[in-house]
């Protein structure tokens, strides 16, 4: 009988103040749509940084003859090959070092053609004017300074690269989207609870007289608010549903099908279904919980019970 009286004060105080409610509804799936997709995007750098950082080596590049002459760092001329072994023999040497490859001016000419074959500046690059380099994989790509500070100023060395350095300013763009959803996530939040407190204001105020029946016949205080704290929490569940629907919906049409961004950018490696279908239970209890407390909140100022 009491559960019957609960579900029918929960359905009268829903009919009582339905556009409320379903702003209520938009505003909280919106919020954790925007959570949600924060959480993804962090998924997605992490995963991204996995996927790139195990790939990516440091270059060393080694002096040619053009670079004698227009490098200060290869004022002593071209590398020899006494030098060249040197410093593959010090690399392998190195515990941080899992693979050491040596690439000719020949080769890179090659890998150059074959890159940029078609543009006007390819038609007059020479071999000789490639510059030779020594691949290295480390164990800890963010090991990179220990082999360029025992590198870098050596005789037939122009310079010591980190690839990681190309890929550092594509992170840094994600990170500065996923920053600016959490906080259109905050602002979004921060109105969706504004309006299950006003929600539960009002609702309280429409049913003063029955609560204040209620007390005078001994009802006790959690008796009385427990309408108001479901109807808040159904709204924040109907909202976390949608917010999960949005999440799917964009990592179906964004990446599988519509933009198809997996098939348009095959280079980066987009998190799975695994890892969205994983944070759809958060987002549903997060919005089960949050307007839960904030009616349970709301409830201890304006019920006089």
């Amino acid at each position: 009988m009491r559960a019957q009286f609960v579900l029918s004060e929960i359905g009268v105080g829903l009919r009582r103040n339905l556009t409320m409610t379903f702003a209520v509804i938009v505003s909280v799936a919106l919020s954790l749509a925007l959570f949600g997709g924060a959480l993804l995007m962090r998924e997605q750098v992490s995963t991204m940084k996995d996927y790139w950082y195990d790939k990516v080596n440091v270059s060393i590049f080694l002096c040619n003859k053009t670079d004698a002459s227009t490098s200060p760092k290869c004022a002593k001329g071209a590398v020899t090959k006494q030098q060249r072994e040197q410093i593959q023999a010090d690399l392998k040497k190195m515990d941080i070092v899992e693979n050491v490859i040596h690439e000719t001016a020949e080769e890179a000419f090659k890998h150059y053609k074959e890159q940029y074959g078609d543009t006007a500046i390819a038609s007059v690059i020479t071999p000789d004017q490639m510059q030779e380099s020594i691949r290295v994989k480390l164990k800890d790509p963010e090991k990179y300074k220990v082999v360029a500070t025992a590198f870098a100023g050596r005789d037939g060395i122009e310079s010591v690269q980190d690839q990681r350095s190309i890929l550092e300013t594509l992170f840094n763009m994600m990170r500065s989207v996923n920053y600016a959803a959490v906080a259109l996530m905050l602002l979004m939040l921060v109105i969706a609870l504004m309006l299950i407190i006003n929600t539960v204001r009002v609702s309280a105020f429409s049913r003063r007289r029955e609560t204040g029946i209620m007390r005078l016949v001994g009802a006790s205080s959690f008796y009385i608010q427990m309408p108001f704290i479901m109807e808040a929490a159904f709204s924040g569940l109907i909202g976390g549903a949608f917010a999960c629907v949005l999440l799917v919906a964009g990592r179906y049409f964004l990446v599988d099908h519509g933009l198809n961004l997996a098939e348009q950018m095959p280079l980066v490696n987009f998190i799975g279904w695994d890892v969205v279908l994983a944070q759809l239970p958060l987002v549903i209890v997060i919005g089960l919980l949050m307007p839960s407390v904030a009616a349970f909140i709301a409830l201890r100022k304006y019920l006089k019970v």
